[in-house]
């Protein structure tokens, strides 16, 4: 037998094996059968001694389908996962703070605040997440300062990421776009022009307590038009006016709230995720 004759055979042989592995393995599935574990068990302990590198049988993760990115004209799909908080045809996920109907006006699709009408919140409360925010300042603009496109996304109704028109102008640092208000400036300045949407997109970690004490503080990480603005910011306390914020105990959801600060901001495409923790299905 030639040495080509002899690498053909087993080469034909390989193929048999692994054809015969290959029917073997769905055999195995169709009769309720567990196929070889996918990873290791003789490998060290992660941190926490529950699962070994590489194991196999840890908990696959949840399969998402991704959602897609807004253009100006048309707002993104969010997430399969997502709860969708206003899709641009009616306030049904919303109430003011009364827990009445909100009464802001929805106008092409978007909704928009209504001077005098109060801040609207969700009906439904939320902890952990991961928020997307559109958003689009009145044009063409009108105002100074903080009185200029003024409206906020208050993360469980207490922990405010502002909401201003800060293109080609100036507020106090702590209280322009994207601010985490009152204490801290995003890192640099993002902002479209008025008129032009905008996005955030914010994952929040809710702060824990232990009794009266904060065993953990919040924070926050905010991508203003997808660009970090804040990157893991630890909160001090709730975000206030002219003051030093501070935590007061609460539940560990809450709703999300929409400030009215009687300037007309249009609002959409606005969808949350609860982040859970590793291997929680």
């Amino acid at each position: 037998m030639t040495v080509a004759s002899r690498k053909a055979q087993v080469g034909s042989r390989r193929s048999q094996v692994v054809s015969l592995a290959l029917v073997l393995a769905v055999f195995a599935v169709a009769h309720g059968q567990e196929p070889k574990s996918l990873g290791y068990s003789d490998t060290p302990m992660l941190p926490g001694g529950k699962w070994h590198v590489h194991d196999g049988t840890r908990p696959q993760p949840t399969v998402v389908t991704p959602g897609t990115f807004s253009t100006q004209e048309t707002p993104g799909a969010p997430p399969s996962d997502a709860v969708v908080l206003f899709d641009g045809r009616d306030l049904s996920k919303w109430q003011n703070e009364k827990g009445q109907p909100a009464a802001w006006k929805i106008e092409s699709g978007a909704m928009v605040v209504a001077a005098g009408a109060g801040g609207i919140q969700t009906r439904e409360s939320f902890g952990d997440c991961q928020l997307h925010v559109e958003w689009s300042a009145p044009s063409p603009p009108k105002g100074e300062g903080q009185d200029r496109g003024n409206s906020g996304v208050f993360l469980m109704s207490r922990y405010e990421i502002q909401v201003l028109d800060s293109f080609h102008a100036q507020t106090y640092p702590d209280g322009q776009a994207a601010a985490i208000y009152g204490q801290f400036p995003p890192l640099v300045n993002a902002a479209r022009r008025p008129g032009e949407w905008q996005t955030y997109d914010i994952v929040f970690t809710a702060p824990r307590f232990n009794g009266q004490a904060v065993a953990a503080p919040a924070t926050v990480t905010v991508f203003h038009n997808g660009i970090v603005v804040h990157n893991h910011t630890t909160l001090i306390g709730s975000t206030v006016h002219r003051a030093l914020g501070k935590y007061d105990v609460h539940p560990t959801k809450a709703p999300l709230m929409l400030q009215d600060h009687a300037h007309p901001v249009r609002y959409r495409n606005i969808w949350i995720r609860q982040v859970k923790s590793y291997d929680e299905p």
